[in-house]
């Protein structure tokens, strides 16, 4: 009888590393993989869609929680979830990222006993402002297997004294989605449908609360954004929630009239297809920092710290702030940007990693 694991989707990120690994328990014949789609994004874009790009099944089980603030993503994730869980325990909890989904199904299955692995564990801004941080922080503190996409993830587990069999460095498992559809991927020719040249434009992705929230941060982006379109065409998908704030402080006119191209959220293969052939990337994306460190893309990252240290050290990305986002950009124009190269286990072959260590353990457990 195979072992039934529960593979956690929430947000954009999760899917394309939750992909991999369900391909990889499916095929297994050790496994019986089922995805619990939390509801978390609700958009259609940036959830159903990215199902079929990842060639995965519907969800088994939905939870269709939706938007709230944080505490009633968080409680009603745990409500519907413990239900499930109650009523077919799996053998494995599989929770991914940072998401508010991701600490409570931890929190639901650490107090049912329930085995739970948390992939991309070990990730810090040391921020703790970021609701992002305190889910990384309490899954890592609760999981019982803790997978790794880089050393520094190893590092500060040791420091925050999780013990070292917990931990398991398997890379970047999102790397593993691009690999997969690669030839998908280059085939959807994406700059050319919305007419821009490869290498000829930047993308921008924004929405973490500490830019888009408030007026007296989202209005300077905004600024700079206005200059850089001058500089090099800019295509931006707009996330929901910024949307919503753009359209609120009367920006959303302002960026349109400045030549961005402002489109919709757009599922994983033809946004993968602009992010391969764009010139540079201006985001405050975790998953975007990485595809790009992947891609050697310049990416100007428009935060104040990242829980993804090894794409600066390592890769093409920088953190800029707002007042240096221009000279960044020309930087960038003038071809003086430097090249990164790729982390280790940063190879398209995570999932196998995660598989192997999952018998492994399983094994030992009996």
């Amino acid at each position: 009888m195979t072992a039934i694991v529960h593979l956690i989707a929430a947000a954009r990120p999760n899917f394309m590393k939750v992909a991999p690994l369900y391909h990889a328990l499916a095929a297994s014949g050790d496994f019986t993989p089922k995805i619990v789609h939390t509801g978390q994004h609700y958009d259609a874009n940036m959830s159903d869609a990215f199902f079929v790009d990842l060639n995965l099944p519907e969800p088994h089980f939905h939870l269709g929680v939706g938007s709230g603030s944080h505490a009633e993503q968080t409680g009603n994730v745990m409500i519907a979830y413990e239900k499930i869980a109650q009523a077919e325990r799996p053998d494995w909890l599989v929770v991914v990222g940072d998401v508010n989904s991701t600490a409570a199904c931890a929190m639901v299955g650490a107090k049912l006993w329930i085995p739970v692995v948390h992939l991309e564990a070990g990730l810090r801004s040391f921020d703790r402002h970021m609701p992002e941080e305190i889910n990384r922080l309490v899954t890592d503190v609760l999981a019982d297997v803790l997978w790794t996409p880089s050393p520094d993830g190893d590092e500060n587990l040791a420091r925050e004294g999780i013990p070292a069999e917990r931990v398991t460095r398997i890379g970047n498992i999102m790397l593993d989605s691009y690999e997969l559809l690669r030839d998908r991927i280059e085939a959807e020719n994406a700059p050319a449908r919305y007419g821009l040249a490869p290498k000829g434009y930047g993308i921008v992705t924004l929405h973490r609360p500490s830019n888009v929230d408030q007026p007296e941060t989202l209005t300077p982006l905004v600024e700079k954004l206005e200059a850089v379109a001058a500089m090099v065409p800019l295509i931006f998908p707009v996330h929901p929630r910024t949307r919503q704030k753009l359209n609120a402080f009367g920006l959303f006119e302002r960026l349109e009239k400045a030549g961005v191209q402002l489109v919709e959220p757009i599922s994983y293969r033809p946004f993968m297809s602009l992010v391969s052939n764009a010139a540079l990337v201006v985001t405050d994306s975790g998953g975007v920092q990485e595809e790009t460190t992947y891609l050697d893309i310049p990416c100007l990252t428009l935060r104040e710290n990242t829980e993804r240290p090894v794409t600066v050290s390592e890769g093409t990305n920088r953190l800029i702030k707002p007042e240096g986002l221009i000279e960044a950009v020309r930087t960038v124009l003038d071809g003086r940007w430097p090249s990164g190269r790729r982390p280790e286990f940063w190879d398209g072959k995570a999932a196998q990693r995660c598989l192997d260590d999952l018998r492994r353990r399983a094994a030992a457990r009996g």
